[in-house]
């Protein structure tokens, strides 16, 4: 619980960095990739010297075109910090946990539950909220436009994650996620030059507080997370991946004086309690035990790869 915990704590940086770093959505993208890389690509390695079955099933190209999405992503996120804050951005692109199930629905066929149809209209709520579109003085300098922004990250985060899954074999925590991270890298810089807002050139401090951000959020807290929250039961999985979105308004509000409107932390409440009830599994007394690790894994894997 303790490696759960510190890892969403990690994660709920990644807003507060990126802001720090105070570049454009593109330029932050590409090098939280790029920084990443090679810490990532040494623990790869390390992973599959040491995994007994070398003939694992696995789709790379799957994991590449999660890359794809991944770049879509930040970006979209990253122009939702700039417009709504870091922390009101972070909670936004949470509410993908209410995206997954329909996505899934339509690709897997798996059963939308009475939990999702109940609990979709409260997360597009709060997005409502947020946006300032309901209630005067919302924070941000263009909270309506960060609140899409925040609805297109939550959309591609849903895709980015379920091609992640696609990709990955039984075994491989670490190779797809390097793979999808090149591949964001390059779709990253593709689109930065399109747009014209990416930045190649390193300054300082910017590129400290970017290599800050992909050694701890793309690399420390994933790992944390991904090796910790399948060894806990699924309650309190749900508990700990609230820490992520909750402590970024709260880190946004000390650090950077943050203050969003009470509609808005209404809405962010609303997205929360989503994010909480989305993320609970029910599971039978007699089927709970032999069950709990693999739906934790599952709950871990495909819901808290992190911002």
């Amino acid at each position: 619980m303790a490696l759960a915990v510190c890892g969403a704590a990690t994660i709920s940086f990644s807003a507060i960095l990126v802001r720090a770093a105070n570049v454009s959505p593109s330029t932050a993208a590409i090098f939280r990739c790029a920084y990443a890389l090679p810490v990532l690509g040494l623990l790869a390695y390390l992973e599959r010297s040491h995994t007994r079955d070398q003939h694992v099933r696995r789709r790379p190209w799957l994991a590449a075109a999660a890359g794809i999405f991944l770049a879509t992503d930040l970006i979209s996120w990253h122009h939702a910090i700039a417009d709504v804050g870091a922390g009101l951005a972070t909670v936004l692109g949470n509410a993908q946990v209410a995206v997954v199930p329909f996505a899934a629905w339509c690709l897997y066929r798996e059963r939308l539950s009475r939990r999702v149809l109940v609990m979709l209209p409260v997360a597009i709520l709060g997005v409502v909220l947020v946006s300032g579109v309901i209630g005067g003085h919302a924070y941000g300098s263009h909270p309506a436009t960060g609140a899409a922004f925040g609805a297109v990250t939550a959309l591609t985060y849903t895709i980015f994650l379920l091609l992640l899954r696609a990709g990955s074999g039984p075994a491989a925590t670490i190779e797809p996620l390097l793979i999808a991270t090149a591949i964001g890298t390059v779709a990253a810089t593709l689109i930065g030059a399109i747009v014209g807002d990416a930045q190649f050139v390193p300054t300082w401090p910017a590129h400290a507080w970017l290599a800050l951000l992909a050694l701890t959020s793309q690399v420390l807290g994933w790992v944390l997370i991904t090796y910790a929250l399948p060894r806990l039961p699924a309650a309190t999985t749900s508990i700990i991946l609230t820490v992520q979105p909750v402590g970024s308004l709260i880190f946004a509000a000390l650090i950077f004086g943050e203050d969003p409107g009470v509609v808005q932390l209404v809405g962010a409440a609303l997205i929360l309690v989503t994010l909480t009830t989305m993320s609970l599994r029910s599971r039978s007394p007699a089927s709970a035990a032999p069950r709990r690790a693999s739906r934790g894994h599952s709950a871990a894997r495909h819901r808290a790869r992190g911002r």
